[in-house]
């Protein structure tokens, strides 16, 4: 049997949110527009986030924002883009 707290079991459960229909969103490699793309998300496409982190205001299929959506190591996309129910952080700030 593996032990361990709840808290423990929590941080392993990824929630997964849609990218906004009808779009392809640039995956940037830190919190803002002058940062370089390093991947195309494809219409559809969902995204954990990890964390988020302020950087460039990006005016997006749900809003004006400056919140950035950390969703792998290096890898971040606006929140304009993407649907969490939520105009503010829904995630821990990047370290």
């Amino acid at each position: 049997m593996v032990m361990g707290s709840a808290a423990t079991a929590d941080a392993l459960v990824l929630t997964y949110y849609p990218i906004a229909p009808g779009v392809t969103v640039n995956v940037r490699s830190g919190p803002g527009t002058g940062y370089g793309i390093v991947r195309v998300l494809a219409e559809g496409s969902k995204v954990a986030i990890f964390c988020q982190t302020p950087g460039t205001t990006v005016t997006g299929t749900y809003g004006t924002t400056n919140i950035w959506d950390s969703i792998d190591d290096g890898e971040y996309v606006s929140d304009a883009y993407v649907h969490t129910g939520s105009d503010g952080y829904i995630r821990p700030r990047c370290a």
